[in-house]
């Protein structure tokens, strides 16, 4: 791939289009991830889990977060294998589409006091659907942007799917914040209001679908399928070749997830508004606080992507966790004051290395594996570190603070997933800048972590501890 300098006008439009289309298309999908997560903590264990008590029920609302993880590498497996044969277009396409159903139908159904047990199966087999979609859709996303970008710039690029992330949670958090506090407070909010951020993911749909269907294909998979060098059985040969970098890479993803679910798992948002415990803000105080922290998170994931291409992926993540290994216990100390104040000065700070160990991701992972696994790989590494760190952070935090009595714990437990992901990172070549095409496969199998004797020719940037 070219530099950002030798790139035509229409290179570069192309481009744009891409950043925009990627950025689009993740916002819907993780709006309607966060949806779900997001009414979990509030509303799910009275709506679908009432019989099990308030306790157990707000366990069981968490699993159910939990649980669509679990089918993660199965939607990634699925999209890798087909991402790898038949394009990573396609797979953009139909992951969202899959995704948007799945949300439309939840704010269909019926609750426990309606349909009894039926309500909370039909909401986990939906659930499930989302977590397929979610496990396919970002590899996707992520090698759209990282191999359309020249190699100088592709730390920004693959910074903007990276955005949907905290995009889509501050569009959640808004949403429900609008619901709770001003369209249906109170009651309305239980019986009817909830549906209605379930129920416009179909017009975020409608939006999504025609923006990606605009883009062109990766000119690395169109250099691929014209040479026909597509991997007949692609996961069986990640696996084969690769399983250490799949192993690695997926812990690197595990610290950040796990902290990014304390906020966007639901985990805080039951904590500070539980009117048995010790915070009790208000529902759409906590929602308003959260987008908040989104925003911040954007801000930061936004420039990791500038700084990785200037200080390399590697030197930005383990900056990134150096920082929030720092905040993990200032966090709750700040939560605890129950002083809404602190509480976003709480969530600015946890946004730093949120965003500092999220934004390189893309990159990093693209530069990770050969062209022809490169999808399966980041689909299947992205989809292992969130079952980590991320599938039942939620529910473990929650237990935690059950069984302590004190979100001390929960502290211990994120600094240990943090220092986990640290240590993964420490063990992978920084490859920045290394040539993505199928032309340089062969460079592209070496030289991945410092347990390599060799290191790729394109190696620009070889970073070890």
């Amino acid at each position: 791939m070219s530099n950002a300098q030798s790139q035509t006008p229409a290179q570069r439009a192309n481009s744009r289009r891409v950043a925009f289309a990627t950025i689009i298309g993740t916002t819907i999908e993780w709006y309607d991830f966060f949806i779900y997560a997001t009414a979990a903590g509030l509303i799910f264990a009275d709506l679908f889990f009432k019989p099990a008590g308030a306790q157990i029920g707000l366990l069981l609302a968490f699993a159910s977060v939990g649980i669509s993880f679990l089918f993660r590498p199965l939607g990634a497996f699925l999209a890798g294998h087909y991402g790898d044969k038949i394009g990573r277009r396609a797979m953009l396409v139909i992951t969202l589409i899959l995704m948007g159903a799945a949300t439309t139908l939840i704010g269909l159904l019926p609750t426990y006091a309606t349909a009894g047990v039926l309500a909370p199966i039909l909401l986990l087999l939906l659930r499930i659907l989302q977590g397929i979609s979610a496990g396919g859709e970002w590899g996707g996303a992520v090698l759209m942007a990282v191999e359309h970008a020249p190699k100088d710039r592709r730390g920004r690029a693959g910074a903007f799917p990276q955005l949907g992330v905290p995009l889509g949670m501050l569009l959640a958090s808004g949403v429900m914040a609008l619901m709770t506090g001003v369209i249906s407070p109170g009651e309305q909010f239980l019986a009817w209001g909830w549906r209605v951020p379930f129920l416009l993911s179909i017009v975020l749909i409608a939006v999504g679908y025609i923006v990606r269907r605009a883009v062109d294909e990766s000119p690395i998979f169109e250099e691929i399928a014209a040479k026909k060098q597509q991997t007949k059985v692609p996961v069986v040969e990640l696996f084969r070749k690769h399983w250490l970098l799949v192993i690695l890479a997926a812990l690197v993803f595990a610290g950040n997830n796990a902290a990014g679910y304390m906020t966007t798992g639901g985990f805080l948002q039951a904590y500070t508004t539980n009117p048995n415990g010790p915070i009790g803000f208000e529902r759409t105080d906590v929602l308003v606080a959260v987008a908040f922290a989104a925003a911040m998170w954007f801000l930061f994931t936004l420039l990791s992507g500038y700084l990785s291409d200037t200080i390399g992926r590697k030197r930005t993540y383990q900056i990134g966790f150096t920082c929030q290994a720092l905040v993990v216990f200032p966090l709750f100390w700040m939560v605890n004051t129950a002083s809404l104040p602190m509480l976003y000065l709480a969530f600015a700070l946890f946004a730093v290395g949120l965003g500092l160990g999220y934004g390189p991701q893309a990159a990093l992972y693209s530069e990770l594996f050969p062209a022809s696994v490169r999808f399966s790989g980041v689909s299947i590494s992205y989809a292992l570190g969130a079952i980590i760190g991320g599938a039942f952070a939620p529910m473990i935090a929650t237990w935690l603070v059950q069984a302590t009595g004190t979100t001390t714990a929960v502290s211990i437990y994120l600094l240990v997933m943090t220092l986990i992901s640290l240590t993964a990172v420490s063990l992978l070549r920084d490859r920045s800048g290394i040539d993505l095409s199928i032309t340089n496969q062969a460079e592209q199998e070496v030289g991945a972590t410092v347990f390599d004797k060799r290191k790729p020719v394109a190696d620009t940037a070889d970073v070890t501890v």
